[in-house]
This record gives C-alpha cells, structure tokens and sequence, in this order.
C-alpha cells in the first residue's frame, strides 16, 4: 500500500516569520495523520523552517536545485546544500520553471540524479499545456516526459522517484482535472514506468495529482484508485485549508 504524501509548494511566497508562524500552527491540526505532509518553502525560509517543524511530523522540502555538486553558478543551490541542512524533499521540473527558466528534460534528468545520490526524494512535475490536451496529446506528452525524466536510473532508483502529474491549464487557474481524468493520466504514468522497469516497481512508485487542489476537492481525488496525494499550491499558504487537505479522511 503506498503511503499519501500531502506535499504544499508555497512558491515565491512566506517570509521566515510568516514560515515560523505557519509551521506552529499546522503542526497540532496535522500531528495525527497517517499521510506524509511536506511543506516546499523558499531558499530563505528552509533553515527557520526545519528548526520550527523539529519533533512534528512535518517534512521539509526545497523548489528546486542546480544539478551540478558545486562550481561557478551564482545564485544556485545544490543537492548537498539541501541534503546538509537537513531538508528531505525536492521539487524538479515544475511547469513554471520549464517555462520561465528554460529547464528542460535533460536538466529535470540530470537533477533527479543528484537528488537521489545525495539521498534527497525527489518530486518530478510533468504535465501537458491546454493547446496540447485540446489537441488529444496528454497521454503522448506527460508519458515522454516521464521516460525522459527517468532516463538511465535503476529500478531501485524510480521507485524512490516521487512523480507529480499537474495540468499546466489548472496550475493555479481554479481549475481542476476530473477526478475520472487525474486517475487516467496518472494510470497513464505508471502503465509507462511498468513498461520499462516492470510493474512491481511502477506499483511502489508514489504518483501526486497537482492543480487547484483544494479542501472541497482532495477527498474525491484522493479516493481514486492511483492518486497517492498532491501537490498543492495556493491552498498550501492557509493553515485551515491546508490542514484540511491533510486530514481528507
């Protein structure tokens, strides 16, 4: 049975006070949940947050990372960085970093890499523009951008993988795939691992549905027989919401 991760990815947003805040509040609405809860905060914000979640269940994670261990990249973070302050997840290819920064399948690989090797968990974000889903691509593009995002690691490798599926049309839109539809894609994604490391490892491999999550939607995604949880956005800045997606149940 694989474990719910409730990941929230606060993007550009939560100053350390306002971080520190958040974390003391969530952390006794949360405390009884059987799912992971991952908060993805800024650079800034990571250290005073993993002061702040010590002895909750509360996970720390990073929006990203350079692939490289070190060297001239001014203004990156590298995997060992994360690793030696204590953070435990990563978010890699988000759609707006595709997008706004250039990132493509070869880096999102290359820094999946890095990630497993400095024993960070990964959370990889694939997912199809509106032009593409109107067309009837969806399935051709989120499967290529898995194999590709997957390409040249061990069957021992993806299953540490943390593949999250959001629809570049509902990011941050109110919008939100089906229930029916974020289980087929996500089907979609582990039929594709399946393929080529065999289903034994796409059934431990733990698949996220991201894309205006919110309290009145998650139990019904969350029940849906391939959803192991989400990644949130917006409703991930709110204490009561965001606990409330947490405790579905």
């Amino acid at each position: 049975m694989r474990r719910k991760i409730i990941a929230g990815n606060w993007k550009m947003n939560m100053l350390p006070n306002e971080a520190i805040k958040f974390i003391d509040e969530i952390a006794p609405l949360v405390k009884d949940t059987k799912n992971e809860v991952v908060l993805c905060v800024p650079y800034i914000d990571l250290f005073y947050s993993l002061l702040t979640a010590q002895n909750t269940n509360i996970k720390i994670g990073a929006q990203n990372m350079h692939q490289e261990e070190k060297g001239a990249y001014t203004g990156e973070v590298s995997a060992e960085m994360l690793k030696s302050i204590g953070v435990e997840y990563v978010i890699i290819g988000h759609s707006e970093r595709r997008q706004y920064y250039n990132e493509t399948d070869k880096s999102v690989n290359e820094k999946i890499k890095s990630a497993l090797k400095n024993e960070l968990k990964p959370i990889v974000c694939v997912g199809e523009t509106l032009e593409q889903k109107e067309e009837g691509k969806t399935e051709e593009i989120i499967t290529k951008q898995v194999e590709l995002a997957l390409e040249g690691l061990e069957k021992e490798q993806v299953e540490k993988v943390i593949v999250a599926y959001e629809p570049i049309w509902a990011i941050g839109t109110g919008k939100t795939a089906t229930k029916e539809d974020a289980n087929s894609n996500i089907k979609c994604i582990r039929n594709k691992i399946a393929d080529i490391y065999g289903q034994n490892t796409a059934d431990k491999v733990i698949i996220l549905y991201g894309g205006s999550v919110k309290a009145s939607n998650s139990k019904e995604l969350f029940e849906m027989s391939d959803i192991d949880g989400a990644l949130v956005g917006g409703a991930s800045l709110k204490v009561e919401e965001f606990s409330k997606i947490v405790n579905y149940q």
